[in-house]
């Protein structure tokens, strides 16, 4: 039987072969002859759109990636921003249980001390949807910090799950660490009636909002202002 022969432009039929290829193989070192092959081109297609075979398997990476990261709200959504952020959450255990060999090179491509170019758009995204619930009022730490311990959380749970045969996979356990991992970062009682819980709340609320928008304040004011509320956001 021959082999089947991709549709489509010459750079997504490159895409499609290499994925394919690293979904049933797991392997990131591609036979660029395979790929070429799958795809209906030849190997100098290959190096005018990606440059080299590791410029495909970024772009394979990336591009498997951002189906997930980068879903559009609808226009005059106005959803709690905790409501994104639980979407989030389980749009990306369930991009990882979908496609586990994806997973497992997304979160694999790490070096000690150097932050991952592929996996960071799932950080800005992130921190992006918590910007949102400090400027409610709802954070009790920091967005960076927050960020940090919600992204360590979601990709714990979803390799967890990954390597849990699918028929004896727990499905309330994404939610479950879930929910006690945003109780970690969100501040609860914010719109309750502890004076010190809605203090630091607000600073939190106020500093990201300082970091959006410093108009009207000189540098110097600027880091004052910044440290009185980081301050006041551990408090």
């Amino acid at each position: 039987m021959p082999r089947r022969v991709l549709s489509g432009n010459a750079r997504d039929r490159l895409l499609l072969a290499a994925a394919e290829l690293m979904d049933s193989s797991g392997d990131r070192d591609l036979s660029t002859r395979a790929v070429c092959e799958r795809a209906g081109v030849q190997a100098p297609t290959l190096y005018h759109h990606f440059g080299s075979k590791q410029g495909l398997i970024d772009a394979v990476i990336n591009h498997g990636f951002s189906q997930y990261v980068h879903s559009p709200r609808p226009s005059g959504d106005t959803r709690d921003a905790l409501d994104d952020i639980r979407q989030g959450w389980d749009e990306h255990v369930r991009f990882g249980l979908e496609h586990p060999t994806f997973y497992a090179l997304l979160y694999g491509r790490v070096e000690p001390g150097r932050p991952c170019a592929i996996t960071a758009p799932a950080h800005a995204m992130l921190r992006d949807l918590l910007g949102a619930a400090a400027r409610q009022g709802l954070l009790r730490v920091p967005v960076d910090e927050a960020a940090e311990q919600l992204l360590a959380a979601n990709v714990g749970v979803t390799l967890s799950l990954i390597t849990q045969p699918e028929e004896a996979r727990d499905p309330g356990l994404s939610d479950r660490v879930r929910e006690a991992a945003l109780a970690g970062v969100l501040d609860t009682t914010a719109r309750g009636d502890s004076p010190a819980a809605t203090r630091a709340s607000t600073a939190l609320a106020l500093r990201t909002l300082l970091e959006q928008d410093p108009t009207g304040l000189t540098a110097g004011e600027h880091a004052l202002l910044g440290e009185l509320l980081d301050r006041l956001g551990r408090s």
